[in-house]
C-alpha cells in the first residue's frame, strides 16, 4: 500500500523506526537534569498519587479528568513564573496547537522557521494570517511585520532555546514582540536550563506576564510528561472554551502532575547546585545551552556513527535527519549527570571540529 514511499525513505536513509534502549548512557534524550532517573522525585510523586485515590484522569479536563494534582501543579507553576494563570495539557504538541487557535480572522502570527513542528501543525491550521520570518532575525522580522497596525492582535512566536539548533532567541526579537504585540514562548528546552530560577527565558529577562505567552513542558528537564500554559487569566479562560486540543483530550495523569510538581521543588531547593553544573557544562564544551549539535556530510554517515557509538561505547547521541533539519546533525546532549569525559570521548569520536 506504502512500500513504493517506505522503499524511498530507506535508499535516502531516511526510514524512521522504534528502537528499544536499555542500559545505555544516555546523550539522546531532553532528560538536561537527570530528573527522570530521581528515585526520590518519583517516590514522592507515587505516595501522592496513592493518597489521591486515583492513578487515571479518566475524563476530559472539563468533564471530572481536573484533579488536585493538576490544580496543585498549576498553583506551582504560576507562584514560580510570576504569571496570573496556567492550564495543564498532555504533551507539548498539543499546547501548541492549542495556542494557535489564539487566532482569529484578523490577528497575525510571526513565526520563526526553525519554531518546533507542532507550531508548523499548529499554524496550518489557524484562522489568522501567518508569516514565517528568518531564524533569530530581528530585521526579517521587522520586515515581514511592518503592516502590523492593521492587525487586531499580532503573536510573535518563537523558542527559548531551539530544540534542533541550540541557541537562545535573541532579545531584541522579545523586546520587539513586546513592542508590537503579544509574545508566544515555546520554553520547552529553557526551562530547568536558564534564568536566575532556572524557569527560562521569561525568568532571565523577567518578561512581562500581561504580554507573554508561555508554553513549557513537564517532561525533559522536569523528568515527567505533559505540558503547560501561562498567560493572563482572560488568555487561558479563551483556551478552556477554544481550544480543541484542550477540551476533546484525557487529562493529563496524576502521577504526572506530581512527578512535576515534586521536579519543580528539587530545582528549587538545589538551584545554586544545579546552576553550577549547568554553567559548567555550557564552559567546558563551549556551548550557549546543553543541546551540543555537530554537522554530518550524509545520513549514511550520520546513521553509521550512531551505530558505531552505540556498539563500541553503549553511548547513544541524537541522529537527526532532513526533513527535520536541513542537513544531518548529531544533537549531543551535555546531561548533567553523565560525567565530562564521557562527553568529551563522545564528541571526539564524532570528530567535533
Amino acid at each position: 500500500m506504502y512500500e513504493k514511499e517506505l522503499s524511498i525513505l530507506r535508499k535516502k536513509n531516511r526510514f524512521r523506526k522504534r528502537n528499544l534502549y536499555q542500559n545505555v548512557i544516555d546523550l539522546a534524550s531532553n532528560d538536561y537534569l537527570g530528573l527522570a532517573e530521581n528515585n526520590e522525585i518519583f517516590e514522592k510523586a507515587y505516595l501522592k498519587t496513592k493518597h489521591l485515590g486515583i492513578h487515571s484522569s479518566k475524563a476530559s479536563l472539563l468533564v471530572n479528568g481536573y484533579t488536585k494534582a493538576h490544580k496543585d501543579l498549576e498553583d506551582k507553576l504560576k507562584k514560580l513564573n510570576k504569571f496570573e494563570d496556567a492550564i495543564i495539557l498532555g504533551s507539548g504538541f498539543l499546547a501548541n496547537l492549542a495556542l494557535f487557535e489564539l487566532g482569529r480572522n484578523k490577528d497575525l502570527f510571526l513565526v520563526d522557521e526553525e519554531y518546533h513542528a507542532s507550531g508548523i501543525v499548529g499554524a496550518s491550521l489557524t484562522k489568522a494570517k501567518v508569516r514565517f520570518f528568518k531564524h533569530n532575525d530581528i530585521r526579517d522580522l521587522k520586515e515581514k511585520s511592518k503592516d502590523f497596525k492593521k492587525f487586531k492582535r499580532v503573536f510573535i512566536v518563537v523558542e527559548g532555546i531551539y530544540s534542533m539548533m541550540g541557541d537562545e532567541v535573541k532579545p531584541d526579537i522579545l523586546e520587539y514582540a513586546n513592542d508590537i504585540g503579544y509574545l508566544i514562548i515555546d520554553e520547552a528546552h529553557s526551562v530547568g536550563v536558564v534564568g536566575e530560577n532556572l524557569m527560562g527565558i521569561t525568568d532571565k529577562y523577567n518578561l512581562n506576564p500581561n504580554k507573554t505567552i508561555k508554553m513549557g513542558t513537564l517532561g525533559k528537564a522536569l523528568g515527567s510528561y505533559g505540558a503547560y500554559i501561562l498567560a493572563k487569566k482572560e488568555i487561558i479562560d479563551f483556551l478552556v472554551n477554544k481550544a480543541k486540543s484542550i477540551i476533546y483530550t484525557t487529562a493529563l495523569s496524576p502521577i504526572d502532575c506530581y512527578n512535576a510538581y515534586f521536579a519543580l521543588e528539587y530545582i528549587q531547593e538545589n538551584l545554586n547546585l544545579l546552576k553550577n553544573f549547568i554553567n559548567s557544562k555550557k564552559l567546558r564544551f563551549n556551548s550557549q545551552s546543553l543541546i551540543k549539535i555537530i554537522p554530518e556530510k550524509s545520513n549514511k554517515i550520520l546513521l553509521q556513527k550512531q551505530k558505531d557509538l552505540l556498539n563500541n561505547h553503549n553511548i547513544l547521541v541524537g541522529a537527526i535527519r532532513p526533513p527535520t533539519v536541513k542537513i544531518p546533525i548529531f544533537r549531543v546532549i551535555l546531561r548533567i549527570n553523565v560525567k565530562d569525559d564521557i562527553i568529551e570521548k563522545t564528541l571526539s569520536f564524532l570528530e567535533e571540529k
